[in-house]
Parts: C-alpha cells; structure tokens; sequence
C-alpha cells in the first residue's frame, strides 16, 4: 500500500519569521488523520528568515534530525555544543533526559530551509548525545547513502531506534530500488525535484508512507533529493 501525502495537504504555520509546513501534527496544527508513521513523529520543512530563530527551549526522550537545504543553522546547546549546520549535513541530537538548546539563523542576508525529523527512541531518560556530520554529494548520487541508524554503521549517525536513514540525490532518468524488508515499513520524503516511486509522481514536499510492498522503484524526472526511512 502506498499513501501520497501530497505537499498542498500539509499543516501551514506562518509567523512571518518562521514559514513552516507540518507533514504530521505539530504545534497548533492537529490532523487525526496525520499523527505520524511508526516512530517518526515529526516531519517539518521550515524556512527562517535572516537574523531570526528559535530561542532556547527544552526536549527530553527524543531523536531529533536536523538536515539544511540552503543556508546555515547555528546550534547552541545545554551539553556545550556551538555549530553552524551547512547544506549536505545532518544534525542529530538524542535527547534522552533532557536538554535545552537554540536555533537560529546567523545569515543577515538569507534565509535558511531546513527539515526538522523527529523520532521517538526505543529506550528512555538516556544520557544526550549530540552527532553532526557531513555527506558528500557523490556518496548519495544516484544511490542510497545511509545517514543514520541503530549502530552507526557505515559512517552513519547513531539513533536510538530500529530505523534506517537514507539520502540520494537521484538523476533525471535513473533508477533506484529498494527491498523492503518483511514486517518493515518505509517514510519517503522528496526534498526537492520531481520523481517517480513505483509510476506514481511525486513533487517536492511529498511524502509517502509505504506498507506491504515488497519493492520499491525510483526514477529521477528532474533532479531529486529525496529521504527514505526504513522502520519498524
């Protein structure tokens, strides 16, 4: 089965500094139809504008995935850590008993677009972690390169949760395919470009949950961007 969950459909948030569109129920946005798929509970494209920013507030017991698009975030928080998230890095925080941190946007020029994921960790009131690494574009060309999983394998982050991140960067015209494992599930998030996922075509901002499919197949019409997760 597969649900398209077209971009237009999505939850909208504008407060003028913070332009933000809600696949799932956040905030002041509550759709019972959309409460999440599996564990991943959050899935936000935000844009903030120049010199603006979340100021500090507070998670406990979630994983929290930070990815750039354009632009940069900076990063402060209550474990010590000050970065600039540029694009092609992944941000990700394990919340576990509880942290504070700020994210804001340094540029005076330009906004940053960036997409906020959370999970919801399979063990809780852990000690927080905090991970930030970079991947090269050639890494996830026209394959699925792994940004984060259970173990860190293969250079990936480190989650606290059965799922499996991956990120390519498809050419129009080529091809991709993805095993689905039995009594697993798959999120797949377009970032950006056009594609199509077993004939049906997605856009920009499209997600689709997939269950009781064993294949997947992607093709590039335009350059795509594009995030899969592979969960319990």
């Amino acid at each position: 089965m597969i649900l398209i969950r077209k971009s237009d459909k999505r939850g909208r948030g504008d407060h003028g500094w913070l332009k933000s569109f809600h696949t799932f129920s956040f905030a002041g946005y509550r759709d019972p139809a959309h409460m999440g798929f599996q564990s991943l509970l959050v899935m936000n494209e935000d844009r903030v504008a120049p010199g603006q920013g979340f100021g500090t507030h507070a998670h406990d017991n979630m994983e929290i995935i930070s990815y750039v698009l354009q632009g940069g975030l900076e990063h402060k928080d209550s474990m010590g850590n000050g970065e600039v998230l540029r694009p092609g890095e992944f941000q990700c925080i394990s919340a576990g008993s509880g942290i504070t941190h700020s994210e804001f946007n340094p540029s005076a020029t330009e906004q940053v677009h960036f997409y906020q994921i959370w999970l919801l960790p399979n063990v809780r009131n852990t000690t927080p972690t905090y991970q930030q690494k970079h991947f090269e574009i050639a890494d996830k060309r026209d394959q699925l390169r792994l940004v984060a999983s259970p173990d860190g394998r293969d250079g990936s982050l480190s989650v606290k949760q059965d799922a499996y991140v991956y990120l390519s960067l498809l050419s129009p015209g080529k091809q991709i395919g993805y095993s689905i494992p039995k009594n697993r599930h798959v999120w797949l998030q377009v970032l950006s470009g056009r594609l199509e996922l077993n004939g049906q075509s997605l856009d920009g901002g499209d997600g689709v949950a997939v269950t009781l499919e064993p294949e997947l197949s992607l093709v590039g019409k335009e350059e795509a961007e594009f995030m899969l997760f592979d969960l319990l």
